[in-house]
Order: C-alpha cells, then sequence, then structure tokens
C-alpha cells in the first residue's frame, strides 16, 4: 500500500507560497508581518559562539551479499593401505582357510614391503574385509580364477562408460611360474589379490557416485552423498556367480544413460568432421571472420535445390567470402528459422552449434560430462518428474519414458547462475506473493532505499519487521544496516508481481522455483539466461496442471479464486539440471552451449583427480 501526504490547508498553502516567494534579504519584514512585529532580531555579537559542527561519518561501502564461489577442485590424497594390521591380525582358531592349496594366512607375508595407494575409505574396506574373510576372492590355485578374468574384461571396457580404464589398471601375474620360487609367487597372488580389490572398489565407487564430489566443484553444485559399503561389495563378489552382471549394474540403470553410452559409442567410431566451425564465434552484418566460408558450405550441403535456389546461389556467389554482406543476412535468417532459431541474422554459438555442430572431440567431451553427471543422481529418476536442462533453456514434465510436455524457459543469468541440484514439488502457489531474497534486498534495493526509504511503500511491497508486524518501508533507516537486514520484503499478487500469476515450489536453500513472469517476450530469445536465478516457465497453467494431476481449465478457475496455495499430493522429483550433452525420448543426443562454463571446471577435477590416482614415479 502506497502512503500519501496529508493536503495543506489554503492557509497554510498561502503562508508557504508567501515565503517561497520572499527574498533572502526580507526574511525579517515577513517574520514582523506573521507574527505581528513582535519579534526584534538581535545582532550577531548578542549570540554565544556557535558550537563546531560535528565530523560527517566517513561513508560506508553499500554491501553485498556474494554469490556462490567455484572452488579450486580439491581430490583427497591417496593412503597406503595398512597391511600391517591385516598381517597382524590373529588368525581365527577354528580353521585354516586355503584355496586350492594355498594359505591366504601364510600369503600374507608377501604384503610384507608392499605399498598399495587407495582412497581412504577403500583402503580401511581392504583390511576391515581380510581381517574378518582370510581368503582370496580373485586367486584359485597358483594363479588368478576365472571371477578374476571376468572382472578384468570389465574394467578394461569402462571407457565405454566415460570412464578411463587407466584408474583401474592391474599388473596380472604370469600363468607360467617355477616351484622352486613359491615363497615369490605367493607373494606375488597375494599383491594381485588386494590390488584387485582396490581398483574394483574404485570402479564400483565410480561407477555409482561418480569419479568427482560435485559439491567441491562450486557452491552451485548441491548433491547429497551416495554411500557405498564396500566391505559389503566385497562380500557379494567373493560369493557371486555373475561378476560381470554385479559390476555393470553398480551404473545407473536409466534409458538416459544408456542413450548416452550409445552415442559415445558412435562418435568414437566415427571420423572426425571435414570442416569444423569454431564454436565460440559471434559475427554479426558487416564484420569480418575466416570462419564465414566454413558455415556457408555446411548451410549450403542442407539446402534443397529447389526450395532453396535464391540462397544457393547466394553462398554460390559469396562462398569465399569472410565479409558478412548485407546479401548473406537473409541466407543466415533462413538457416535460422530451418533449425528452430530466432531469425536475427546474428551468427551466435547457438546458431554454430545447430547451423556447423562441434568437433568430434567436443561431442565426445560432453557426452563424457553428461555420464558423470548422470552417477550424482539416483539411478532411477523416478516417473513422473520434472526435467529442466538449463543449457537447454527447457523444463519438461515425464511420464515413464514419455515427454508429456516441453517449454522453453529461462534461467539465471550468469552473474546470477541457477544451481545444480534434485528435490521434490510440493506446492503450487495461484496469484503468489513474492518473497524477496536478501540478495535482491542488499544487493539491489538497499542502495536506493538509503537515499529514498519510502521506495518500497509507493513501488507496492510489503515490508515486516522480524515478529512478522507490518511497517512502513519510509520508517525505516535503512542506512543502519549492512548485509544482513532483519526485515522481510515481499510484492503483493498483481499483474506486476515478478512471479506472474503462478509459482511452483520444491524447497530448498537456494531459494529457486519455477514460476511465471510478465516478461513473456524473453521466451523468444534463443539464449535465455536473464533471471535471478529462478527457473521462469513459457506455460506454467500447463506445468502446474501436469503435476497437479489435473487439467488447463482447472487451474484457470483457481486463479480467478485470487491468492491461494495447493498442495501436490503425488511424490515428483524435479531435476534442476545441467547438460550440455542431454537425450530425447527417442534417444537422440542434442547438444548444447555451456552457458555457465561447468563443464571446463568438471574436466579440471577430473584431471586432478587422474593425477592423485596416476601411481608415482
Amino acid at each position: 500500500m502506497a502512503f500519501r501526504a496529508k493536503p495543506l490547508s489554503a492557509a497554510a498553502c498561502l503562508v508557504a507560497t508567501a515565503m517561497m516567494a520572499a527574498q533572502p534579504a526580507s526574511a525579517a519584514g515577513l517574520l514582523d508581518i506573521l507574527f505581528g512585529g513582535g519579534v526584534k532580531r538581535q545582532q550577531p555579537s548578542d549570540f554565544p559562539p556557535a558550537p563546531p559542527k560535528p565530523k560527517k561519518k566517513a561513508a560506508v561501502a553499500a554491501p553485498k551479499i556474494s554469490a556462490p564461489a567455484y572452488y579450486d577442485y580439491r581430490v583427497d590424497p591417496m593412503t597406503k593401505v595398512a597391511f600391517a594390521e591385516l598381517v597382524e591380525a590373529p588368525r581365527p582358531a577354528s580353521v585354516e582357510l586355503t584355496m586350492g592349496g594355498v594359505s591366504f594366512d601364510e600369503a600374507l607375508a608377501g604384503l610384507d614391503g608392499f605399498d598399495l595407494a587407495a582412497e581412504q575409505d577403500i583402503a580401511k574396506a581392504l583390511v576391515a574385509y581380510y581381517r574378518d574373510n582370510r581368503n582370496f576372492i580373485w586367486v584359485t590355485g597358483y594363479g588368478p580364477n576365472e571371477r578374476a578374468a571376468e572382472a578384468l574384461r570389465v574394467l578394461a571396457d569402462a571407457g565405454s562408460y566415460g570412464l578411463s580404464p587407466s584408474d583401474y589398471s592391474i599388473a596380472v601375474p604370469p600363468a607360467g611360474f617355477s616351484m622352486d620360487a613359491m615363497p615369490a609367487r605367493l607373494s606375488e597372488l597375494v599383491r594381485f589379490e588386494m590390488t584387485m580389490s582396490a581398483r574394483v572398489l574404485r570402479y564400483v565407487r565410480d561407477a555409482y557416485d561418480g569419479r568427482i564430489d560435485p559439491n567441491r566443484i562450486s557452491g552451485y553444485h548441491d548433491f547429497p552423498p551416495k554411500p557405498v559399503d564396500l566391505t559389503g561389495v566385497l562380500t557379494t563378489l567373493a560369493h557371486t556367480q555373475d561378476v560381470k552382471a554385479f559390476l555393470e549394474s553398480r551404473h545407473p540403470q536409466n534409458p538416459e544413460y544408456q542413450a548416452l553410452r550409445v552415442e559415445l559409442e558412435a562418435l568414437e567410431a566415427s571420423a572426425e568432421n571435414d570442416i569444423v566451425v569454431d564454436p565460440g564465434l559471434m559475427l554479426k552484418p558487416g564484420q569480418t571472420s575466416p570462419e564465414l566460408p566454413k558455415l556457408l558450405t555446411l548451410i549450403g550441403r542442407k539446402l534443397d535445390p529447389v526450395a532453396n535456389a535464391q540462397d544457393i546461389a547466394t553462398i554460390g556467389q559469396f562462398s569465399t567470402s569472410e565479409l558478412y554482406v548485407p546479401e548473406l543476412v537473409q541466407v543466415i535468417k533462413d538457416a535460422q528459422s530451418a533449425v528452430g532459431l530466432k531469425p536475427d541474422g546474428v551468427v551466435g554459438p547457438r546458431t554454430v552449434a545447430e547451423l556447423a555442430g562441434s568437433s568430434k572431440a567436443d561431442r565426445i567431451a560432453k557426452v563424457t560430462y553428461a555420464l558423470e553427471q548422470l552417477r550424482w543422481h539416483p539411478s532411477d529418476l523416478g516417473s513422473p518428474r520434472v526435467f529442466i536442462n538449463q543449457p537447454a533453456f527447457t523444463a519438461s514434465y515425464i511420464e515413464g519414458d514419455k515427454d508429456v510436455l516441453t517449454m522453453r524457459a529461462v534461467i539465471g543469468k550468469p552473474s546470477n547462475q541457477t544451481s545444480f541440484f534434485y528435490d521434490e514439488i510440493e506446492q503450487v502457489d495461484y496469484n503468489p506473493y513474492w518473497g524477496v531474497p536478501q540478495s535482491i534486498i542488499v544487493n539491489e534495493m538497499l542502495p536506493r532505499l538509503r537515499s529514498d526509504p519510502g521506495y518500497l511503500d509507493r513501488a507496492g511491497y510489503e515490508v515486516t519487521d522480524a515478529q512478522g508486524k507490518r511497517i512502513s518501508s519510509a520508517s525505516v533507516n535503512w542506512g543502519a544496516y549492512g548485509s544482513k537486514v532483519p526485515f522481510g520484503v515481499r510484492q503483493s499478487p498483481s499483474e506486476a508481481n515478478a512471479l506472474g500469476e503462478l509459482k511452483i515450489l520444491f524447497p530448498n536453500k537456494h531459494a529457486i522455483y519455477m514460476h511465471d513472469t510478465p516478461q513473456k517476450a524473453l521466451f523468444d530469445r534463443d539464449s535465455r539466461a536473464f533471471s535471478h536465478g529462478c527457473v521462469r516457465l513459457q506455460n506454467p497453467r500447463g506445468m502446474a496442471a501436469a503435476v497437479l494431476g489435473t487439467s488447463v481449465d482447472y487451474v484457470a478457475e483457481k486463479l480467478k479464486e485470487g491468492h491461494s496455495s495447493e498442495k501436490v499430493t503425488r511424490k515428483i522429483p524435479v531435476y534442476v539440471a545441467y547438460f550440455t550433452a542431454w537425450p530425447d525420448a527417442s534417444g537422440k543426443v542434442a547438444y548444447f552451449t555451456d552457458v555457465y562454463d561447468r563443464d571446463s571446471r568438471l574436466q579440471a577435477a577430473m584431471d586432478k583427480t587422474s593425477a592423485a590416482r596416476a601411481p608415482a614415479s
């Protein structure tokens, strides 16, 4: 509610007019007129000396609430397995366990002086398992068994899952040996046993949870831990009859993961593009670039000779031109329209990606990143579910293997990035209030409020104190607060409300949700990173109806009733995801621009992990 000043009375207006019209020299005469001449001016000498003016306080820098940070990725150092604990552990009194005549406890002596580096949890699991299970898993008789051979084949195929086979490499004892060198053979076998278990556990953990801890990449990444019972894995492997099936079942078991694996295999077998256009190309009419002739050649290959005769003729005329002449603008616009982009004639990364594709190496990298990122998620993504893919600027409602509803979305701008996490939808708000986040209050509103404290009152915002009592914005000394403002600010439902007519909540610490917006024109853009972090929907009524399991007409009727909320009674996971390679329902993989430059940070984390795992030279 806006507050209005009380109008002045006619007499007060007359006095005010007279005072404003008077010149400074006639101020004493005006006082005589107003007060009957009863006031006499004192001479300056009659006043006591004026007190010194208080010093002005130094201007305080405007406070800011910082956005989440990207981190220097930290890899846990490898640790040496404490085999001494295993060797010195008391032997079971009941039975001497052997495998084909080889005594496990006798072979343990071969671990003396053996340095095996492993992740700390894996190192602990090895000692814990073999302390209680004093027998071989991977050795029978005097050599590796069929269980080991099967596991080795799975480890060697790690590359087909986007993993690095070198992370799981193992030196296998040679088949031939001399019985005269039995102590050395036992030493080889027990060291192979421990190394094999360590690398299989690494593979299982990587397949199930990923090589990378996403939460160490940035404050935007937010994933719950996926603990693995490592000693339980070894127990299973010691008894299973199908090692291959068990190990492969540790990977995500969803169609998207399988489609990405198929794409990776196809890419590995394919040839590199004969023409590769710089994916970062930015070109406007009148500018020049050596990449332009390449792009024109690729566009020309896709054109129909009859339907696109004019564009083909224009390309032929300017096929070697590095200058983006006016005649070529229509060619680019037509090509953009053909792939569903806004035909603005400006060549940018999305235009290049759609018209020219990307290099084989770039596509392989994006698929590898997508496989890794899927391991951070549940194996079963759930049905129904909502899937938001930020680089694609889309939001979808999915049931089973069908995209029931897909729409354009607006995500956070690079300075206000949308986080990467998953949650569960809980509620739909009709004609919502917008509770202004503290970051916007401090970073964007507070600088203005310091000089214009009544601004929020006039703009239709409500201000509440710590007890929830509504107060006037003008009554607050906003200059007294820094990055912690003890007041709530919200915008009432209206056509101008930043959330539009609907918001769909899945409460999370990032204060991110899906909502409508009055800024409909932004959905016409190809690149749609404009919000403060929340996800704006092109068809919010459709999404609300989908998650509520009702109709758009029902949602429309609820909107007519004013502000209200409705709980979502089904379990519907929502994935606020970030994949620059992602398959559609048919399995066809599309590639997207890395709008937040997160792929390079994931690659850096992978590189550091590989370096930490590499054996010391």
